[in-house]
């Protein structure tokens, strides 16, 4: 690392990332919504449930209308909605619909083995 404590290279960012990832077993996700189509709610309703009963205290949750804020659903290269993004802790995943069935989610979220 440099004198100003910046993050100079992938791998300085990756020791970073996985470092807070594995020290607190923080999840950060983010589900993208096109309005409060049943879908979404569905969706919305099932992730807060399996966040709430396999997380608690240890994620952070975004929820983000695609038509409210199209830049970053471009961003992300979404192309469905609803999308669920896991973005910590690596790998970074995608799952699309409504999150109903519990145990792909789970498994996807690496909460449970295959």
């Amino acid at each position: 690392m440099s004198d100003d404590d910046g993050i100079e290279s992938v791998e300085e960012f990756e020791a970073v990332v996985s470092e807070v990832g594995a020290g607190e077993g923080m999840y950060v996700l983010r589900l993208y919504m096109a309005g409060l189509t049943p879908n979404s709610r569905r969706a919305l309703e099932n992730i807060k449930e399996i966040c709430e009963k396999y997380l608690a205290g240890r994620y952070e949750l975004e929820v983000i209308d695609i038509y409210q804020e199209p830049v970053l659903s471009r961003g992300e290269q979404i192309i469905a909605a609803p999308t669920l993004v896991k973005q910590l802790p690596p790998p970074l995943r995608k799952f699309i619909g409504d999150l109903s069935d519990t145990e792909r989610v789970l498994v996807g979220l690496d909460l449970k083995a295959r």
